[in-house]
């Protein structure tokens, strides 16, 4: 006697095949609640356009001061050494003071200090909104003032000591002059390079000095606002496919909750 009832490996299990869901189901469902797809689109659409409208513009405001010079090329102090100064010396206490002549608990822009490479040159950077220009401003001048305040003693220190060298050398030479010595003419010849090199470091030693001082950028920074916009776009898409789908499982929830209870009553 032939069965006709197929091997266990060959039926294909009810519940599972009951539990697929094809592509045309989930169209099916999208189109059934577009009304959900669209509202819930446009509320997160229209949370990130109110985001973007509120959003505050901030621009770049940067200052820049040219360090002190013994000459041409050759730095009075180090680049390095004068941003180390401001960011653990003088940016500290001119932040307290803006805090308390402001009424702030906390600045609401960062300073950045660093030096281009291959410069002598030391840039403070701030990101803030037009409303805080003033004491963007305000900060830079007053760190700026202390930087060059502590250049200009170095530069007088070093124009004292070159004059003192420079007097010293003229009076040595005028009594080389005074005197009928065999090397008479050598001397001279040492002194007047030497008093000519004096002067020559003397006119090419430069004050530090600020060229800049909070020079707003043309352009806003930070995030486009088209890019978040964009980005509220294609969130909102997804959202609204995911809501629509969760919807959808929680009504069948409730159908197959309600027929349960319908079925056990009777």
């Amino acid at each position: 006697m032939t069965s006709s009832t197929q091997p266990p490996s060959q039926q294909e299990p009810r519940g599972h095949a009951d539990d697929e869901i094809s592509m045309v189901d989930l169209a099916k469902i999208l189109v059934r609640r577009w009304k959900a797809l669209v509202t819930i689109f446009a509320l997160v659409v229209a949370a990130s356009l109110i985001y973007v409208l509120l959003l505050p513009r901030s621009y770049q405001y940067v200052s820049v001061y040219n360090v002190a010079e013994n000459a041409p090329s050759e730095a009075l102090e180090s680049p390095s050494s004068l941003v180390a100064k401001v960011r653990n010396l003088y940016l500290g206490p001119h932040i307290r003071k803006l805090l308390e002549d402001q009424g702030w608990e906390y600045l609401p822009f960062e300073v950045q200090v660093n030096q281009p490479s291959d410069t002598f040159l030391i840039m403070l950077a701030s990101e803030a909104s037009p409303n805080h220009a003033s004491q963007v401003e305000t900060l830079h001048a007053q760190v700026l003032e202390s930087l060059q305040q502590s250049q200009q003693a170095l530069v007088e220190h070093r124009r004292e000591s070159l004059e003192r060298q420079l007097e010293s050398s003229r009076e040595a030479l005028e009594a080389v002059r005074g005197t009928d010595s065999s090397n008479t003419g050598e001397l001279i010849a040492t002194y007047t390079s030497r008093i000519a090199d004096l002067e020559a470091s003397l006119s090419e030693l430069r004050n530090g000095e600020a060229s800049q001082i909070a020079l707003q950028s043309l352009e806003p920074v930070g995030t486009s606002r088209s890019l978040i916009l964009a980005l509220g776009i294609v969130l909102g898409g997804m959202l609204a496919v995911i809501g629509v789908f969760v919807l959808e499982f929680a009504s069948l929830v409730c159908a197959s909750l309600k027929d349960e209870t319908t079925n056990g009553t009777l």
